[in-house]
């Protein structure tokens, strides 16, 4: 392996073995007196533009994008609670102060990390769900595509790890092994007896580089994004994106968990390398039973963007968009012009008129004439 000198500046950033330095500091800029992070900016980065590429494409899925807007800003402020909330309740002792007054402002500090991404994925889900239910959006469509949204938000948000220099794994002596000052001051004062690595078992060295499981976790949920996106236009079935999603991330996660050195832990067991573990198995045992049944029966899979009511939902909310007001925003059977029915249906009809026309004696047409 490579050895390095010990860091003084925090800030410094190094790859070894590639030859790369980087000096970053994790406070972007300040703005009356409060300091803005970058991981925070990234984060927000991520979301934007999970966003940007999923709201465009909810007709897709057949979903309303204007009925989807309160169920995805309540899935975000879900998220960023769920995700604080399963982080401190699994590392409470880091947070307990003296007062009540200290420890809600330690609780309420995410400036500097201490985000848990399943306790995110768990908040985004139970608050954007009920409002789901509440606004009368399909589940199954809706869990589809905000898979593939947080592919997007994953793969970028983790790149607020590289700045604080968090979220790194055990030494390395692979290409891609990274140091830096955070990253050696904190080995070292963990390894000492009482810190959180020596507690573990872990053994590491300061001197040596580590691995970068933020980069490794960034590649494979945007790779992930791709295969979700590409499968999008070919899914089978309601539901199915959102289980790939959960195999794909859960394989990675677990393979990568392994590595860190900053594990949620309880006792020995790692928490999100077993949760990763359950929901790879559960996703896969799904993604066979519901693959066999469809196989036998694709009638009864008929997905939520076919129907009729997801048309009429999003029929009823461009006329609303339009302008249009009480009756005139619903559909109705006798409107021919908002594009419900197929254009096949429409030539169909076209040509039973013409055949019909054509079967008329000719001094009938002469008179139709």
């Amino acid at each position: 392996m490579n050895q390095t000198e010990m860091i003084s500046d925090y800030n410094e950033i190094r790859f070894p073995k590639l030859g790369w330095e980087f000096h970053i500091d994790p406070t972007a800029f300040t703005i009356g007196g409060v300091r803005i992070q970058w991981y925070g900016i990234i984060i927000a980065l991520g979301l934007a533009l999970a966003v940007l590429y999923c709201f465009p494409r909810m007709k897709r899925f057949g979903i309303d994008s204007d009925r989807a807007v309160d169920a995805v800003l309540g899935g975000v402020i879900g998220g960023i609670i769920g995700a604080r909330l399963y982080f401190v309740l699994t590392s409470w002792e880091d947070f307990k102060k003296d007062s009540f007054k200290d420890t809600f402002l330690a609780v309420i500090n995410t400036r500097n990390g201490g985000l848990a991404i399943y306790g995110g994925i768990i908040g985004a889900l139970v608050v954007g769900l009920i409002i789901c239910k509440i606004r009368k959006l399909k589940l199954l469509p809706m869990l589809d595509i905000f898979g593939i949204g947080l592919l997007i938000g994953q793969g970028v948000g983790r790149w607020g790890n590289f700045v604080n220099q968090e979220a790194f794994g055990t030494n390395t002596d692979f290409v891609l092994g990274m140091t830096g000052g955070r990253i050696q001051h904190f080995i070292n004062d963990n390894m000492q007896i009482g810190g959180s690595m020596y507690e573990n078992g872990l053994e590491m060295m300061w001197e040596k580089p580590v691995h970068p499981c933020f980069f490794y976790e960034s590649v494979w949920c945007l790779l992930g994004f791709v295969l979700l996106a590409f499968w999008s236009k070919r899914r089978k079935y309601d539901g199915q994106l959102i289980l790939m999603y959960m195999t794909w991330y859960g394989a990675e996660r677990f393979v990568v968990e392994g590595l860190r050195t900053d594990s949620l832990m309880v006792g020995s067991i790692r928490i999100s390398q077993l949760v990763s573990a359950v929901i790879f198995i559960v996703s896969v045992i799904l993604q066979i039973v519901i693959g066999f049944k469809v196989k036998r029966d694709p009638e009864s899979f008929v997905l939520y963007a076919s129907t009729e009511e997801s048309r009429l939902f999003i029929e009823e909310s461009r006329r609303k968009n339009m302008g249009m007001k009480g009756v005139d925003a619903y559909y109705s059977d006798e409107d021919d012009e908002i594009g419900i029915l197929d254009d096949e249906e429409d030539d169909e009809t076209e040509d039973e008129t013409d055949e019909a026309a054509d079967e008329l004696p000719a001094d009938e047409k002469k008179e139709e004439d």
